[in-house]
């Protein structure tokens, strides 16, 4: 009833845990059986490990939460070596999320992972080009067309690219992406925000700015996911501030064959499970036997 195909990748149900809210999946072990997942998108990987953002990592907000964790992550090598095997044992579909300071950094990170047991890759084009002023790879369609195309030569797996909310034209990346080799897109990551220390008079974050999301963006999340899908003839996965099993239905409805939660992980450990069960509810009262049939219903 609930099981999907992306890329030539059976998995269960449609939903999958985000990157960056669900670590490489042991700690949510530890709630309930993550096995019940369709996959788990891993913590941001780079090329080398990283120690993340200093200061404040973690703001919340009204409808959501502002993070600027910074990629803390072990880096692909440790990634291999130390969680892939425990990730093998969670019985779920393995996504590596990576991301790369400049374009030689994702070549290398990913053709790493050619010889694994992951079942995909999610390319990260939110990063920041060191090469180009700092400006993230997927704001401008060509630089995010360069990028996914040297990438694809260099990997033999599905090609999954998270998009930003904050490109220029999302239907256009979307489109660039496709044409440069992606077998699927996720989108949204997080939209860029800030906050203020009234009392100090200074930002909230190191950095400024930071990543906003959770249910507050869902709105525009469900929007940009309807416009891509629209223009691109390759899967779409929706997230963005999904937090119920209707949450998640909108989305399908809107086109993603797949969504992934992200902050809601934070507020109910227990989201995953609950949505499931959701969707298997709703398919049930509604005389479903298959969740594709609703798959982009709103034209």
């Amino acid at each position: 009833m609930l099981k999907v195909n992306i890329n030539g990748v059976d998995f269960k149900n449609p939903v999958i845990a985000a990157s960056g809210t669900f670590g490489f999946g042991a700690e949510y072990n530890n709630f309930y059986d993550v096995g019940q997942l369709g996959g788990i998108s891993s913590k941001g990987l780079t090329l080398n490990g990283r120690e993340g953002n200093e200061g404040l990592r973690i703001y919340e907000t009204p409808q959501g939460i502002m993070n600027s964790v910074g990629l803390q992550n072990p880096g692909v090598d440790r990634f291999i070596l130390e969680e892939i095997p425990k990730m093998k044992n969670l019985n779920t579909n393995i996504i590596a999320n990576v991301g790369g300071a400049t374009i030689e950094d994702y070549e290398e990170a990913v053709s790493r992972l050619n010889n694994t047991d992951i079942h995909m890759i999610e390319l990260n084009i939110s990063c920041p080009n060191v090469k180009s002023g700092g400006m993230a790879f997927g704001i401008k369609s060509d630089v995010a067309y360069e990028v996914v195309s040297k990438v694809r030569k260099v990997t033999n797996k599905p090609l999954m690219v998270k998009l930003s909310p904050n490109a220029e034209d999302i239907c256009d990346m979307a489109v660039k992406c496709e044409k440069a080799g992606a077998d699927s897109i996720s989108l949204i990551n997080t939209l860029k925000g800030m906050a203020i220390d009234i009392k100090n008079r200074k930002p909230i974050f190191n950095n400024v700015y930071a990543g906003l999301s959770g249910p507050a963006i869902k709105p525009i999340a469900l929007r940009m996911v309807h416009e891509v899908c629209k223009v691109v003839n390759i899967p779409v996965i929706g997230l963005g501030g999904i937090m119920t099993a209707e949450d998640a239905i909108e989305f399908m409805m809107s086109g993603a064959s797949a969504i992934q939660i992200g902050t809601v992980n934070f507020v109910n450990p227990m989201a995953a499970p609950e949505i499931i069960k959701g969707l298997e509810e709703f398919c049930i009262k509604e005389g479903i036997k298959n969740i594709n049939e609703i798959v982009g219903c709103i034209k």
